[in-house]
Parts: structure tokens; C-alpha cells; sequence
């Protein structure tokens, strides 16, 4: 009887090894370490938040918490600022601490009297909002007044902290152009999972959506377009359908500011991308000039690759200069992506101009031109205090000297930039590429109509941006990942958010914490908790993760 009393204790003990996070503790991405305790803190009328540092950035930092509180609660929670604060009931306390070595790291303690939130910096406290809000009922997360809830967090201990530097979300608004209400929204639910970067691509063949002033028929002309394929891409042009209308739209410098400076309320960095030297039809119908056959062309209404790209020539060099002047000017950020992937040759090997050039440099073929064109834009945005992203395909004919690599066409070309000693960011379309299907092939009658491939959530979590081909050495030029929404098929924000959530939720994690905290059906376990506060939240999230 003994025996089996003993096996008994040691069930219980093991299996409370291995549960992470059972119940109310569900918290996406996973943090690095939890601590379970008994108990509850609740907020009311008379919770006080106190902050060590009264800044913007802190005001910024506890944004999350207080906001939600005055909009569903219709508390207006005082902040006050006292560098000692002396331990009070009811308190939610705030503090700076430089002892938290990462700068987005931070330390979360909730008793049933006091919440305690120490970071070294406000991004660090505005994390740990983002996991208050999580341990919240998910009407927090409504948009209105709420009455007959108990507004409580369990007591916890948490310490957290990213592994990587870099944690990305893309969009593409050249296919379909997507208001900017819109991309504040795609905003605060990306800062919702602790992600950082937003990648914003903004130019492509089928528009150009950035207003340069310089260069206005970039948007009178570039950002629209005569007709758009309908359905499913086909090979054969005879069988393709039009819908024939004009379609298009850009962003005004201004609404550009708007939304740079809310995402950096939300502590997202915005990274634009103007493609070169191909995805550039768009521009070329504005200007043909800047081309090396001068036209006539129209904005894509097709979806793929295109022979028409930016001639070598240097009146390119100085409009791409002038674009780049503005651009650089609106996004503040340490990066400007240049594209550089999908660029056929064909127009180069034609051009005289092209070939010319690759004469008077000593280049041997058209790859080492592009490589040319890549290092000239990079010396240049370097001038300006910037650094250049660039899809995989800058690594063809030599990488430029200072490029950080977006490898997209799986892990190769980050693996080998990374042994080149230049910084990566993986974001593998064998992985990450939301704008595939999201169940397996069987169930693709039950979704709607996507480029192709098949991404459903089990595969999403089982990515890790750190290639097991890397030494210890070599790693750490790997700064993070993203994924990545190219938008052929879709044409609308619900749509957009149906392909991204709640695969999002299985980014977050994958790029924020450690892999040994990792698992599947935990994971799962907090998602149907998170898909509570997407209900709140008016996300139009896809429902396959739940079908068996």
C-alpha cells in the first residue's frame, strides 16, 4: 500500500512539473518563468497606480492598463509619481529598475494588495500590462462601459523577458490598399503580443501608396490601377477574369506621421519597404523614363513577377535618392527594407545603358550589377544614418557591406549571411507565410481562396528562428523573425485579420520565448483562453485551430 501511496505523491509531484500554465495563468507568448500563488488582486475605485518616473514613455508604458480600466470599468485610476513609494493597500506600483539587464525584460509580482511592475525601461512595464490584460476577464478588452464584472488578476510571480531583438509582423498594401484605421488597429494587436516591428511594404507593382512629394504622379498615376484579376490565378491569359474597375488609394505624408507616431506610443518600430530594383511597374507607369525600354506601361492588376524593373542608369540613382530623402524623413527607424528580391534581368541583359555599366565597373554578369545597385542605395541610406533590409536575393552576386538579410525562401540565405557575419531576420515562407492556407489540404473547401501552400497553426508554432546549422559564434547575428501577409487575395481588414490571427498568437511565442518552454498542447490550451479577448476585441479570427 505503501508503494502505491509513494507512486501516487510522485504522480502529483511530476505532473506539477510539467504543467505550465493550468487555469487562469494563460499567458501568450509563454514568459520565462512563472510563479503560481493563491489569491487575487482586484481593481476598484480606489486602486492607485504609482509610477517612479512620470515621462511620456511611462505614461505611454501604462497606457494598456489604465485605458482599459476607465473604458470597460469607468475607473479613472489616479497615477501618481513618488520616487519611494511606501507600500500602500490596493497599489499598482510602477518602477524603473536598472537591475533587469534586458531592455524589454521585466519583473511582475501580484499579491491581493499590491501589484509590483519593475523593468529597465517603459517598453519592459508596457509588456507586462499587455500580460496583466491577459490575466484579466476578457471583457477588459471590450470597446464599452461593462457593469457586474470583478475586475481581478490572479497573484503571480513573473519574471520575463524576449529572446529575440527583432519580432516582426508584416503587411502588404500594394495588392490591396488598406485604410489607415485599419493598420492603427493591425498595430495595437501586434504591441498586444509583445511584437515590435512593423513591416509596412508599401510599394509593388500593383501600387505605389506613399505620397513623395518630389514625385507626385507616384500617387496620381502609380497608386491605381485600371482592373484586377478575379479568382484563382491562371497560367494561361486567355482564361484569366478582370473585374474592370479602378482600384487604389496611398497614405498622405500626414496620415503617414500619424501612424508612426502611434505605433511608437506602442513601442512599434515601423520598418517601410520601397522595392528596387524590380516589383516596380508601378512607379514605372508614373515615370517610364526610369526604365530601361520607356514604356508605355499600366499598374499591375496581376498577381506574380514582372520583366520590367529600374534601369542602372544614374537619373534612377537620383530619383530613388530624392524618394528615399522623404522617406527617411517620416519613419525614424534604424532600418529602410529596399526590397531586392524578384528582379528578372531580362530588360538588363537588353539594355545598353545596363550593359555599358557593367563594363565600366568590371562586373561579369547581371547578378553582380544588381549586387552594384544594392550597395549604391545602401551607401547612400547609410549617409543618412540608416541601415538597409533586403529580401534573401541581395545575397546573389555579393551582399552589400552592411545589409541585414530577410530570408524568406526558407532558412538558406539567412544561414548563409549569418556566416558572412551580417544580421538576419528569418522569416521562412515554409513557416511563416500567412497568406497560405491555414488547414491541411483536406479542409480547404471550408476556407477562403489563398495563394496557395498550407500553414495551419501546429506548423506555425514548431518555428524557430535560430538554423541548428549556426555555431554558437554565428547566431548571434540572428536578431529575430516575422511573418509575413502578401495580400493577392485579400481584399478586405476581415479578411487580412482571418489569415493572421490566430497564427500571430503562435508567432509571438515562437520568436519571444525560450523553445524549452514550448508546448503544443499548452499552447492550445491558453489560445482558447486569448480567443476570448479576440471576441472582445472584434478580431475576425479563423475558428480551424478548434476543428478536430
Amino acid at each position: 500500500m505503501k508503494k502505491y501511496l509513494l507512486l501516487f505523491v510522485l504522480l502529483i509531484i511530476t505532473s506539477g512539473m510539467f504543467a505550465q500554465t493550468p487555469g487562469k495563468y494563460n499567458v501568450i507568448p509563454m514568459p520565462a518563468k512563472l510563479k503560481r500563488a493563491s489569491g487575487e488582486f482586484v481593481f476598484n475605485q480606489r486602486t492607485q497606480l504609482i509610477i517612479s518616473d512620470d515621462t511620456e514613455a511611462m505614461r505611454n508604458a501604462i497606457a494598456p492598463l489604465t485605458d482599459r480600466l476607465r473604458i470597460v470599468a469607468g475607473f479613472i485610476i489616479p497615477v501618481v509619481h513618488e520616487p519611494n513609494p511606501a507600500t500602500q493597500s490596493n497599489t499598482v506600483v510602477c518602477k524603473l529598475n536598472k537591475k533587469n539587464t534586458n531592455n524589454e525584460g521585466y519583473e511582475l509580482t501580484v499579491k491581493k494588495n499590491s501589484i509590483l511592475v519593475e523593468a529597465q525601461t517603459p517598453q519592459g512595464i508596457f509588456y507586462a500590462m499587455q500580460t496583466l490584460r491577459q490575466l484579466m476577464p476578457a471583457e477588459i478588452d471590450k470597446s464599452t462601459l461593462i457593469e457586474g464584472i470583478k475586475w481581478t488578476v490572479p497573484c503571480v510571480e513573473i519574471t520575463d523577458a524576449p529572446r529575440f531583438v527583432y519580432r516582426g509582423l508584416h503587411l502588404d498594401v500594394s495588392r490591396h490598399f488598406f485604410p489607415i484605421e485599419f493598420v492603427k488597429n493591425y498595430i495595437d494587436w501586434l504591441a498586444y503580443h509583445k511584437i515590435n516591428t512593423f513591416h509596412w511594404h508599401l510599394t509593388d507593382d500593383q501600387g505605389w501608396r506613399i505620397e513623395i512629394k518630389k514625385y507626385p504622379k507616384l500617387t496620381e498615376t502609380g497608386a491605381w490601377r485600371c482592373r484586377t484579376l478575379k479568382g484563382a490565378y491562371k497560367n494561361n491569359p486567355c482564361e484569366r477574369e478582370w473585374d474592370n474597375t479602378t482600384y487604389g488609394g496611398y497614405y498622405t505624408q500626414e496620415e503617414i506621421k500619424t501612424v508612426v507616431e502611434y505605433a511608437a506610443k506602442r513601442f512599434v518600430t515601423i520598418v517601410p519597404e520601397i522595392e528596387i530594383p524590380g516589383h516596380a511597374v508601378a512607379a514605372l507607369t508614373a515615370y517610364p523614363e526610369l526604365s530601361c525600354s520607356g514604356g508605355p506601361f499600366e499598374v499591375e492588376g496581376l498577381w506574380g513577377v514582372f520583366e520590367d524593373i529600374f534601369c542602372t542608369r544614374d537619373e534612377v540613382f537620383n530619383f530613388l535618392e530624392d524618394v528615399l530623402v522623404e522617406v527617411i524623413a517620416l519613419f525614424p527607424g534604424k532600418y529602410i527594407h529596399i526590397g531586392g528580391d524578384e528582379a528578372p534581368k531580362v530588360r538588363w541583359e537588353r539594355c545598353h545603358a545596363c550593359q555599358t555599366n557593367m563594363k565600366e565597373l568590371g562586373l561579369k554578369d547581371e547578378h553582380e550589377l544588381q549586387s552594384y545597385f544594392v550597395q549604391r542605395i545602401e551607401k547612400f541610406i547609410e549617409s543618412k544614418g540608416r541601415s538597409i533590409i533586403g529580401w534573401d536575393e541581395i545575397l546573389e552576386g555579393g551582399l552589400a557591406p552592411n545589409a541585414t538579410v530577410m530570408s524568406w525562401r526558407g532558412e538558406k540565405g539567412g544561414i548563409e549571411a549569418a556566416k558572412q557575419k551580417h544580421s538576419v531576420i528569418m522569416t521562412p515562407n515554409t513557416y511563416v507565410y500567412f497568406d497560405y492556407y491555414q488547414v491541411y489540404k483536406a479542409d480547404r473547401d471550408k476556407e477562403p481562396h489563398s495563394i496557395g501552400g498550407e500553414l495551419p497553426i501546429d506548423k506555425v508554432y514548431q518555428f524557430d528562428p535560430m538554423p541548428k546549422e549556426l555555431s554558437i559564434d554565428e547566431q548571434k547575428y540572428i536578431l529575430g523573425g516575422q511573418a509575413n501577409l502578401w495580400t493577392e487575395y485579400m481584399k478586405t481588414p476581415e479578411h487580412v485579420e482571418y489569415m493572421a490571427y490566430p497564427r500571430v498568437a503562435a508567432l509571438s511565442e515562437c520568436i519571444w520565448s525560450n523553445p524549452e518552454r514550448k508546448n503544443y498542447d499548452d499552447f492550445i490550451q491558453r489560445l482558447t483562453n486569448l480567443v476570448k479577448h479576440y471576441d472582445e476585441l472584434g478580431i475576425n479570427y479563423s475558428k480551424a485551430f478548434l476543428r478536430k
